[in-house]
């Protein structure tokens, strides 16, 4: 192989830890996300698309750290393999490199498809535990991005006309926590 080994890594939380993903792999140049894998929109897989030749392989820790769905999983590797970039899952102990086999593309779908259905149930599981603890009275949900202090300040705020985006930045949150804090408050809604 005359290419650059390139490794991708995506953790989902700021608190997973990147770094054993590819832990003892060497490679040339190494793209981190930090985002949910719900979609293809992530900066550093982005980056890692528009940096890759032909020649280049590239190493992610399983499929699902790619692809969250099937769909997506088999896009990406299919537009590597077809520019002539190898794709090398750890952790299926599987390379796709464009010319592969129709037993590989087989092995491809159904691991896949392992991965999809492995998130599915984690999610079911997920939202089972959740509505067990809002039964108990134990759930309270996500913990509010402003204190009381701090949306009486922005009610006032945004009752002197200040401008929303520039509102959004002070408080260190987007434009739409802001709008639903807007939609939730009485006071701010008629404004």
């Amino acid at each position: 192989m005359s290419g650059k080994i390139i490794g991708y890594v995506r953790v989902s939380t700021f608190d997973q830890n990147p770094e054993r993903q590819l832990e003892g792999i060497p490679v040339d140049r190494l793209f981190t996300d930090q985002a949910s894998g719900k979609d293809l929109k992530r900066p550093a897989f982005e980056e890692l698309m528009a940096y890759v030749r032909e020649g280049d392989q590239v190493i992610i820790h399983s499929m699902d750290r790619l692809a969250r769905n099937l769909d997506h999983l088999r896009q990406v590797v299919n537009r590597l393999t077809t520019q002539g970039i190898s794709v090398r899952f750890l952790k299926e102990n599987l390379t796709f490199t464009g010319q592969d086999s129709p037993m590989a593309n087989l092995m491809l779908s159904v691991m896949g498809a392992m991965a999809e259905f492995e998130r599915s149930l984690i999610r079911e599981r997920q939202r089972e535990g959740v509505q067990i603890a809002k039964a108990k009275g134990l759930y309270t949900g996500r913990k509010k991005s402003l204190s009381q202090e701090q949306l009486s300040e922005l009610q006032k705020r945004i009752a002197e006309g200040e401008k929303k985006a520039s509102l959004a930045r002070h408080f260190n949150i987007s434009r739409e926590t802001l709008y639903q804090y807007v939609k939730l408050s009485p006071t701010l809604a008629m404004v």
